[in-house]
């Protein structure tokens, strides 16, 4: 208790905090669609591409955290048209960004005279740096992206479980396809602070991996990654000040940890599920067929 009345008696810590429970929450919330839609490696992509906007606002004295948001969303843009009228795969479209985003970032930045440890508080996070300033873009964007993937989430799902069928019944897939991609570049840049461009999209799937292991419906998955990625963002920052270690990294193992921990039990509860339906199933009937997952609401 004496350390944690100590961390919060320092103002760095506190909005540190803030900042990592923003990011625990929004991070797994566009996660969740990501993972729905085979695009995990899309944060990445996005988070090479955000360098570049970084560079953009230290060579034009532009807070970077606006100019990351601006570029991260045309790069995010530029990758759904590549997958839906070129004849690039999605993987090749992330690859060719992989590439520009992270060479235009370090030349960029090197033309600003930037140095080796401005490029780090950005690829691996500076939480404890958050100025009041950048608590303020963070906490509006962490609130547009959190209202639309809640409200809008039977849309999403729907794209994002099968694109086919939500075209059919008139849902506009390619809309809310950018939509999701759009709502993960502004979400790219709301978490580099906490844990850094190349660790965010592990913020964003780790939850989401881990909370698929013991849930079986959207909306239960929905809520438990968010529950998981804000208790590693919160537990990193308070690990972080006692072992001396970066917030980043330290947020990441933790999710990792809470991984290994829980999918052993997720992989025993559906044994003892399979064995409870098999011993409870009345003689020659049909067995059991595979889960069918559930829109958003409804029950497991």
């Amino acid at each position: 208790m004496a350390v944690v009345t100590e961390i919060l008696s320092y103002d760095f810590m506190q909005r540190a905090l803030i900042a990592a429970l923003l990011t625990g929450l929004t991070a797994p919330a566009i996660g969740m669609y990501l993972v729905q839609r085979r695009l995990s490696l899309l944060g990445d992509g996005i988070g090479h591409i955000a360098l570049t906007g970084v560079a953009v606002g230290l060579i034009t004295n532009t807070q970077p955290l606006i100019t990351a948001v601006i570029v991260s969303i045309l790069g995010a843009v530029t990758i759904e048209l590549l997958r839906m009228y070129g004849r690039t795969s999605g993987d090749v479209a992330l690859a060719l960004l992989f590439y520009g985003g992270i060479a235009g970032g370090v030349m960029l930045t090197n033309l600003a005279g930037g140095s080796a440890a401005t490029l780090n508080s950005y690829l691996f996070g500076s939480i404890t740096t958050v100025s009041a300033g950048d608590l303020a873009v963070v906490g509006a964007l962490a609130v547009v992206v959190l209202v639309l993937a809640v409200g809008l989430s039977p849309q999403l799902f729907a794209v994002c479980q099968d694109e086919d069928h939500a075209r059919v019944s008139g849902v506009p897939v390619r809309a809310y396809a950018m939509l999701i991609a759009v709502l993960a570049a502004v979400t790219v840049t709301v978490s580099m602070r906490t844990v850094g461009l190349l660790l965010v999209s592990a913020l964003m799937v780790v939850p989401v991996a881990t909370a698929q292991q013991v849930t079986r419906s959207f909306r239960g998955t929905f809520a438990l990654a968010m529950a998981i990625g804000t208790l590693a963002a919160i537990a990193g920052v308070f690990g972080s000040y006692e072992i001396s270690t970066q917030p980043g990294p330290t947020i990441v193992i933790i999710a990792l940890a809470l991984f290994l921990v829980v999918a052993p039990l997720g992989g025993l509860a559906r044994r003892l599920r399979r064995r409870r339906r098999s011993g409870t199933a009345p003689p020659g009937s049909a067995p059991p067929g595979p889960p069918v997952p559930a829109a958003p609401g409804g029950a497991a």
